[in-house]
């Protein structure tokens, strides 16, 4: 082994023979081997490979990770600790049978709330098929709170419901209340109230919903044809613009618009009133309010190049 003092008057190590050669690394064995002749020009090389062995007698669910789970920066107490494994051999207790070395409740009841309510925003996000970002999302809205303390008095349950359904709306990609209290235990009241109180403490907003962010969906749980969700999604858009829906909410506005573009399109794609509520969370009697204010104006509303199964003016008029 030879030692060159290089440049920067620091040591660098060599091969005596192939001074110029690149040195290569064996992490494993802790060496450092010329690429020319192989000798080992260096070892006790400090391994940065897995801090964990393996061993084929151990159980298979033994967690091999010496290391603790990963931080959580929404948690107060991210540092790292030791977790002591279960005794295993006659000196792990003592006389009366009792472990030694147990673990102490380390995590203070501020965490113990975040960790409680971060697992019921992942499993109701689980329950709707909603992606990461809008559970990360959800979190960071929930540790605002939590920590300015700005909803005393409303359950963390309902609170997290909240902040899921901002975070939908927020990512663009918003659900119904009544999606939201389908996958919660919450209340639909409940949920509204702490909304509200949630974007007032925290000085945030949400886009307006409109009959778009809901339409391909709706269509798609139906099962309708593409020609379909595309004359609902122009009939909807058309009464909004024209003004003939006002007051209405765009969940109903949609609902009746799908109505009657099922309505005038072939049997197999023909759906009723209870149907398209099941799906849109509204009642029949709000889907009909919506379509009687645009069955009057139907042909304004309908694009010019749908194929009617069902004419216009044979349509349901309620």
């Amino acid at each position: 082994m030879a030692s060159n003092r290089g440049d920067g008057g620091g040591i660098r190590i060599c091969c005596s023979a192939h001074p110029d050669a690149a040195l290569i690394e064996d992490y494993r064995a802790g060496d450092q081997i010329c690429s020319e002749c192989g000798l080992v020009v260096g070892d006790r090389v400090i391994d940065v490979g897995s801090e964990w062995r393996t061993f084929s007698n151990e159980k298979a669910n033994a967690d091999p990770s010496r290391v603790g789970g990963s931080e959580n920066a929404l948690l107060n107490g991210t540092d790292l600790s030791t977790m002591i494994g279960p005794g295993t051999g006659s000196a792990s207790f003592d006389e009366h049978g009792v472990a030694k070395y147990q673990n102490r409740r380390t995590m203070s009841s501020s965490d113990r709330a975040l960790v409680n309510a971060f697992k019921e925003i992942s499993n109701m996000a689980d329950r709707i098929n909603l992606p990461r970002t809008i559970v990360d999302r959800a979190n960071n809205l929930f540790k605002q709170v939590h920590d300015g303390k700005n909803l005393k008095g409303r359950s963390n349950d309902a609170i997290a419901s909240a902040c899921l359904y901002i975070s939908c709306r927020q990512e663009g990609v918003p659900r119904t209340f009544k999606e939201i209290c389908a996958v919660s235990k919450i209340s639909k009241k409940e949920i509204g109230r702490c909304f509200k109180l949630i974007l007032k403490a925290l000085e945030t907003s949400v886009d307006i919903i409109t009959t778009a962010d809901f339409m391909s969906r709706f269509c798609s749980n139906l099962g309708l044809p593409t020609m379909v969700q595309r004359a609902a999604s122009h009939i909807a858009r058309k009464a909004v613009e024209l003004d003939i829906v006002p007051g209405r909410s765009p969940i109903s506005v949609a609902a009746a618009a799908i109505y009657m573009a099922s309505q005038a399109s072939d049997e197999k794609s023909k759906k009723t009133q209870k149907e398209i509520g099941d799906i849109a969370g509204v009642a029949d009697v709000t889907i009909r309010q919506s379509y009687k204010l645009m069955y009057p104006r139907a042909a304004e509303l309908f694009p010019e190049d749908f194929r009617f199964t069902t004419p216009i003016e044979q349509l349901p008029q309620l």
